[in-house]
């Protein structure tokens, strides 16, 4: 696909995937020679305010210069074509944005596109771009990429810089690509790694490219139990086809990992609470009552509540990594179940109703709470009227996304990872 073909797609698009159409960017060489993408819009694009899926950040003067992921996957030779929607201020899992509409899933325009990075997930899995750019604190890549049926990659927390990003839990938040295939997932990858001073948490690692090897010896894992437990039969079903195709039956289980889940919530309910507290002061009425209800609510948790949480964290964080001393990859679905329909506010999940909003990240916040690198992979489902995509996780230990994606490559190769 050209970038004139990627604009003309756009133009054409029901979808709602983007909030502004980039023009004039000129593609240099490189191993994404050509290549167009869009960029969430909490990063920065110069010339753009960076919206963060606000209204209120509507107002900013237009950043100056790219993010410098933006910036890198340009100088790779990509194109930037779009700034993308997203969920307000990137706490959502769901693609429903009241300021810039819903974004549509595009196997079903009724169905949500998974949030917060719906514009990217949409955007790939609707052929409108072949890669985007997505940010990912508690699940914001690996959801849209499993309910619009795309590759995603949550790198390892402080891999990417996330530098010209507009926050939302700095101790959370991580940024990352999505694909309509693994290879482009893996070249966008390798163009954006470097160490950043202007991101502490990037400020030191040096740069690993990913080259595409062989999976014969990994020891694979399936996440039983807590993972298990919260994902309906598509899910089980997805997690079991890619334990077939890789020849593993072995099971793990991930320790208190819903214990994991609640301390997730309270860091980012603080954190995200503190950074907005005085928008939330001044302009409540300018937010999505959805979001500015829970940022308040993150105002009043007790400090001593936020201090246990990153405790808790430390060894959570500890536990969760011997395993990898017996495995190197662990196998988990990646959302419950596939898209629910836009305004859905319960799912039935293995016999009891729970809130759509908050349950679609259920599988993906107890591992990006400990930085953990994840692939999320599409699996290829039989067809039949209503099948959705639907997909799985494939984590790594810290650093190791080359493990990762080599499963990613490996699973695309036998055609049970195949974005639509």
């Amino acid at each position: 696909m050209t970038p004139a073909q990627a604009l003309q797609r756009i133009e054409a698009s029901t979808l709602n995937a983007v909030t502004e159409i980039v023009r004039g960017r000129t593609a240099g060489p490189g191993p994404l020679s050509g290549v167009p993408f869009g960029a969430k819009n909490l990063f920065d694009v110069a010339g753009l305010p960076t919206r963060a899926g606000s209204l209120i950040n509507r107002e900013r003067a237009p950043a100056v210069r790219d993010a410098p992921v933006v910036a890198r996957l340009g100088a790779a030779g990509a194109v930037l074509v779009a700034a993308l929607n997203m969920g307000e201020y990137a706490y959502d899992f769901t693609g429903e944005n009241v300021h810039d509409g819903n974004c549509r899933n595009p196997h079903d325009p009724e169905r949500m596109s998974g949030g917060s990075s719906s514009g990217s997930g949409a955007a790939v899995g609707g052929g409108l771009v072949p890669l985007a750019l997505g940010s990912d604190t508690n699940g914001s890549i690996r959801v849209p990429a499993s309910l619009c049926g795309v590759f995603g990659l949550k790198p390892t927390y402080g891999r990417l810089t996330r530098a010209g990003t507009f926050p939302f839990v700095n101790s959370l938040d991580h940024v990352g690509p999505l694909a309509r295939d693994a290879r482009l997932l893996t070249d966008a990858y390798n163009a954006m790694q470097g160490p950043d001073a202007d991101d502490p948490a990037c400020a030191q690692r040096p740069a690993e490219p990913v080259t595409e090897g062989a999976i014969e010896g990994l020891r694979i894992g399936i996440a039983g139990g807590f993972f298990e437990q919260y994902a309906g039969p598509e899910a089980r079903d997805a997690v079991a086809v890619v334990a077939h195709a890789l020849g593993s039956t072995r099971r793990v289980e991930i320790e208190a990992a819903g214990v994991a889940r609640a301390a997730a919530y309270v860091i980012t309910t603080v954190e995200g609470g503190s950074l907005h507290l005085e928008r939330l002061r001044t302009r409540p009425q300018d937010f999505d009552p959805a979001t500015r209800d829970r940022l308040i609510a993150g105002c009043m948790v007790p400090g001593a509540h936020y201090v246990q949480a990153q405790r808790f964290r430390r060894w959570y964080r500890e536990r969760v990594l011997r395993l990898f001393e017996e495995v190197d990859v662990i196998l988990a679905a990646a959302t419950p179940q596939s898209a629910p329909l836009i305004g859905q506010a319960t799912i039935e999940l293995n016999g009891e109703t729970v809130p759509a909003r908050a349950t679609l990240g259920v599988l993906t916040q107890p591992i990006s709470f400990i930085g953990l690198p994840v692939a999320a992979v599409p699996v290829v489902r039989p067809s039949a009227p209503g099948a959705m995509p639907i997909g799985v996780q494939v984590i790594a230990a810290p650093w190791r996304e080359d493990v990762a994606l080599r499963v990613a490559l490996a699973l695309e190769r036998m055609g049970v990872s195949i974005s639509r």
